[in-house]
């Protein structure tokens, strides 16, 4: 860990979706670690997470759309980063059922964007796109899967994330000649404390605290879960491999859990045990509206092997530390204070 806090240090850091749950953590983290951020997000008033817990007056924050390829470029080419991390999205599977044409435009044209506008940039050495383990075409009986594996999605969430990743190569050639390292990242179902959005289990957990009530409806859906700060590490990692060395990191990742793989019943049974407040846990039995794929499991021995990158973070303490956050969020406690706690402690800054 300490060679990521002498790499990063005063490194130029540009995020986009920095002011969403993924990108609140890796912004507090690079920032954490002396990098300097530049953060572009739509502007929504609702960010309590981003607002309330990073430090975002150290932030250079740009307010726009990544499907807008101009103001994009702009805020790129101002600020000359060496690192990009692409993280912006519509990132829910029920969303994408219900507006495709949005989920579409956003993490399709996103992406085409970026790429567009990194492939000439001259003060960039690396850039990570963020996709999904939604991207693999899901197969009957099929356990686990890996890099080389088919890409699909039969919804127009999962799709999106597969467009994502078939733009990116055609674009890597590019990066290639210009000596820029370039990779897409998938990771599993990223927990942690922050996440308030809605249809995801951890969030619904929080509120059925206050409600008393909480309603699953695929409890026995098993998925792979892990940690935010673990996924973090996976691309802290990776981006400097390929600051440092271009073709060889190259590519798609997986950063997936080793043990996680849990139902969602099983997440929930958790969530209420280690937090000691009392709800109650429904399953919905009425017929499913959208379509959902029931085993989803990542195998990540390329990053293992590679990358010599690990899930850190068990079940029992990323359940531990998810928990922790939202008690102390729940009783008005200093929420700021626990979660740049937990990313020391992760990640051994002093």
């Amino acid at each position: 860990m300490d060679k990521l806090n002498k790499f990063f240090y005063k490194k130029k850091n540009f995020i986009t979706g920095h002011t969403g749950f993924k990108g609140s953590w890796l912004t507090e983290t690079l920032l954490l670690l002396g990098a300097k951020v530049v953060g572009f997000s739509k502007f929504d008033d609702k960010i309590f997470f981003y607002k309330k817990i990073v430090e975002h007056k150290k932030v250079k924050n740009v307010y726009g759309d990544v499907s807008d390829h101009k103001k994009l470029k702009q805020a790129i080419n101002k600020h000359k980063p060496e690192i990009i991390f692409h993280l912006a999205a519509q990132p829910l599977v029920i969303d994408g059922y219900k507006d495709p044409h949005k989920t579409f435009k956003s993490n399709c044209m996103g992406v085409i964007n970026i790429l567009d506008i990194a492939k000439g940039l001259k003060s960039l050495k690396s850039i990570i796109i963020v996709t999904s383990d939604k991207c693999y075409k899901i197969k009957k009986n099929k356990k686990n899967y890996n890099e080389n594996d088919e890409l699909g999605g039969h919804d127009p969430y999962s799709a999106s994330k597969a467009a994502a990743e078939l733009i990116y190569y055609p674009y890597k050639n590019f990066l290639d000649i210009n000596k820029i390292g370039s990779a897409t990242v998938r990771a599993g179902n990223v927990i942690g404390g922050g996440d308030f959005s809605n249809n995801r289990i951890i969030p619904d957990c929080y509120r059925a605290i206050k409600n008393r009530l909480l309603i699953l409806r695929n409890p026995k859906s098993i998925r792979p879960w892990q940690h935010i700060l673990d996924v973090i590490n996976g691309y802290l990692i990776l981006s400097k491999k390929l600051y440092f060395n271009t073709k060889k990191y190259s590519g798609s990742w997986n950063f997936g859990p080793s043990e996680s793989n849990k139902t969602v019943k099983k997440i929930a049974e958790e969530f209420k045990k280690n937090s000691e407040l009392n709800f109650n846990i429904k399953i919905l039995k009425t017929k499913k509206k959208f379509k959902e794929s029931e085993i989803l499991q990542l195998n990540s021995n390329k990053a293992k092997k590679f990358l010599k990158w690990k899930q850190n973070l068990k079940f029992n303490n990323m359940i531990r530390l998810t928990v922790d956050w939202y008690i102390q969020f729940y009783l008005k406690k200093n929420c700021k204070a626990v979660t740049q706690n937990q990313i020391k402690n992760f990640f051994k800054i002093n």
